[in-house]
């Protein structure tokens, strides 16, 4: 065991001794072509902030996303980018570039986004940015941009979303976007810049989804009543941006700055604006109801025959053939859009956009599509058949009313009731007479009768306040006074001895 510690202690001296460094204390290697100072990780490269006023020499092929943001960056020389052929996105905000220059990003066909904000430059060219192709989102804002070249912008064939707010721009074209294609642009941000002057036809005209991410707020624009009334139905359609900033939407009633009013607060100044030349300035919509789970087709009708139609979802997607990227909607080969199975999510507004030779690059075809639930069907409500039971039924009572006998109990009851005596005619007539006379009608100068007989009744005990009541009995014989006999009774008797003698 000795010599095998000796022999552990002899290795370590050597290696001490030829200066061979231990695996921990290693020096980190340095990654490949990584810029110094910079941050280099998988694909991306970083190098913010670190104040340069020129691009790296040498940069990783393999970097996707460059950031050079934050740096002094004053000219950017062309071919710079040939060794990143796998670049994706690339920021150059808040840095010095007052120009770009032809070829500066020659070799950027991959590239989806590019960040100029923050910058200064005051113009773009014929061909400051060709070479992307591939482009879907442009960052512009914040600049000096006075000049926009009539097609700036003619390369950027996938561009989406192009923003140029926070400039001094005093003209943008809507007729032909700057080069640009309206099939893929869904948001231009023009805000708070220097327009003041915007052909309304033009605006109109524009597809419903560049519509809504359209943004002209903080511009000096002109009160104009066609103006107003299309940002007002634009306003009333719920299109987000005039919706979200409708507050920022101003014009200039006296063409003075001091004269700026909201379009959406002060509606006096537009009072005498009449609607009816606004009328026809955009196509309305059309509008269709679906049932979910029915199918569904849509048509794009265009002037003349089209090339290429394509469609844009309520959820902005574009939709060429074969259809979505669900697969619930299909594009045919006639450039109709069907929809085997209507849901929820197919609610909104459906845009077809027809692009030819002969055909305006922007013109459209929108259908507003509602989507419901079926209801169930009621039950058909058959009136013959109703009829004839209600007279079935109304027979069978007639019948029973005729032909049933009454019911035992019902005559029992009937036997025992007792019905108070109706009073005779005649007790009425004595009632209001005391006098009965035998004349005959056919003697009036006769004498009367000496066949006389007044009978002097007992007062009422019903409360006749001492009246005397007259009356003259069914059965009594005015030829056989002695059949009437006196009233049992001292009450009675002494109420006819009171008054006057009975006289024959």
């Amino acid at each position: 065991m000795t010599w095998l510690v000796l022999l552990g202690a002899l290795l370590c001296m050597l290696r001490v001794g030829l200066g061979i460094p231990d695996s921990e204390g290693f020096p980190p290697r340095a990654l490949h072509n990584c810029p110094y100072k910079c941050i280099c990780a998988a694909d991306l490269l970083s190098c913010t902030g670190l104040g340069l006023q020129d691009v790296p020499a040498e940069l990783p092929a393999a970097t996707a996303d460059l950031d050079l943001s934050h740096n002094a960056l004053q000219r950017l020389r062309p071919g710079w980018l040939a060794p990143l052929f796998q670049l994706r996105a690339l920021h150059l905000d808040h840095n010095e570039l007052d120009a770009l220059g032809r070829g500066v990003f020659a070799n950027a066909s991959c590239l989806r986004l590019l960040d100029l904000s923050s910058n200064a430059l005051r113009a773009l060219g014929r061909h400051d940015l060709d070479g992307l192709g591939a482009l879907e989102k442009l960052l512009l804002f914040n600049n000096r941009l006075v000049h926009l070249d009539e097609h700036a912008f003619h390369g950027l064939r996938a561009l989406s979303h192009l923003y140029l707010g926070c400039n001094e721009l005093a003209s943008f074209s809507f007729d032909h976007l700057h080069g640009l294609s309206a099939t893929h642009l869904l948001t231009l941000d023009l805000s708070s810049n220097r327009l003041g002057h915007i052909s309304v036809p033009e605006l109109a005209a524009l597809p419903a989804f560049l519509k809504n991410g359209l943004y002209l707020h903080n511009n000096p624009l002109p009160c104009d009543c066609r103006l107003y009334h299309l940002l007002q139905r634009w306003h009333q359609r719920g299109l987000s941006a005039v919706r979200d900033f409708a507050r920022e939407y101003v014009c200039l009633a006296f063409k003075v700055p001091a004269s700026r009013v909201r379009f959406f607060q002060h509606s006096r100044v537009f009072e005498n604006c009449s609607s009816a030349p606004a009328l026809g300035l955009e196509r309305p919509e059309e509008h269709l109801y679906a049932l979910v789970g029915r199918s569904l087709r849509l048509y794009c009708n265009t002037s003349v025959p089209a090339m290429r139609i394509a469609w844009v979802s309520p959820q902005q997607e574009l939709l060429r053939a074969p259809g979505s990227r669900d697969g619930s909607i299909a594009v045919l080969a006639d450039g109709s859009l069907a929809i085997g199975s209507v849901q929820e999510q197919h609610a909104g507004l459906f845009v077809c956009l027809a692009t030819g030779p002969r055909l305006h690059h922007n013109q459209t075809h929108e259908y507003n599509v509602s989507v419901h639930f079926p209801r169930p069907e009621p039950e058909a409500f058959n009136t013959g058949f109703t009829t004839l039971l209600g007279c079935a039924v109304g027979l069978v009572l007639v019948l029973l009313y005729l032909f049933t006998p009454p019911c035992r109990c019902c005559r029992r009851a009937c036997r025992c009731r007792r019905w108070p005596r109706t009073p005779s005619p005649l007790h009425e007539l004595s009632a209001q007479s005391s006098v009965l006379s035998t004349t005959p009608p056919d003697a009036p100068s006769r004498k009367a009768s000496v066949h006389k007989h007044v009978v002097f009744l007992e007062p009422s005990r019903r409360g006749l306040n001492g009246r005397v009541q007259l009356a003259v009995a069914e059965e009594f014989d005015l030829y056989n006074p002695g059949g009437l006999q006196p009233k049992a009774g001292s009450e009675s008797a002494s109420s006819i001895g009171s008054e006057a003698p009975m006289t024959t």
